[in-house]
């Protein structure tokens, strides 16, 4: 049986790190797979250069984190994936402030569109650029974000109609 992702090997790891090299770019291993954590700013630039010239093909899942820290509160990590390569790359973005928000990655992996729809439901972070920015679990209207840290672990009453029993 052949196993589904390898992992990259040094000269592949300064390839990426050559092409990247005009970014502020910090570099982690996360249990064998590397992982990049991008500013804010420059995701969009990097993400292309990942997908077009890196070939990592495809974003396999993305979250939304809180931190619940003073600087960088929030963090969104993507899980890219090489097919010709058959590499995992994680990719983090952290975020500063009340009103988190990112660059949406909807144009480089259309599969972002729902992976960014969830963080910004759970979490709050807003995404720039999505085309279709709305929430997927909680009412339209609902006015909180239940994977804050500050969220009540019983939810807060009387915010949303519960079903009778």
């Amino acid at each position: 049986m052949r196993a589904f992702f390898s992992y990259m090997t040094e000269q592949r790891l300064n390839t990426l790190k050559e092409k990247l090299s005009n970014y502020n770019l910090q570099y982690t291993d996360v249990n064998g797979t590397p992982s990049i954590t991008i500013p804010n700013e420059n995701l969009l630039d990097v993400c292309n250069v990942l997908k077009n010239d890196l070939q990592f093909d495809q974003c396999r899942d993305a979250v939304g984190v809180d931190r619940f820290t003073k600087k960088n509160r929030f963090e969104i990590i993507y899980n890219l994936y090489s097919i010709p390569f058959k590499e995992r790359l994680f990719i983090r973005v952290e975020i500063d402030g009340k009103n988190p928000e990112s660059q949406s990655l909807t144009s480089v992996w259309a599969s972002t569109n729902w992976y960014e729809r969830e963080a910004y439901d759970m979490v709050g972070i807003k995404f720039t650029g999505h085309p279709d920015l709305r929430r997927v679990y909680m009412p339209e209207d609902y006015e909180y974000f239940p994977l804050r840290k500050d969220f009540p672990l019983m939810g807060i009453e009387g915010s949303i109609p519960l079903p009778n029993k």
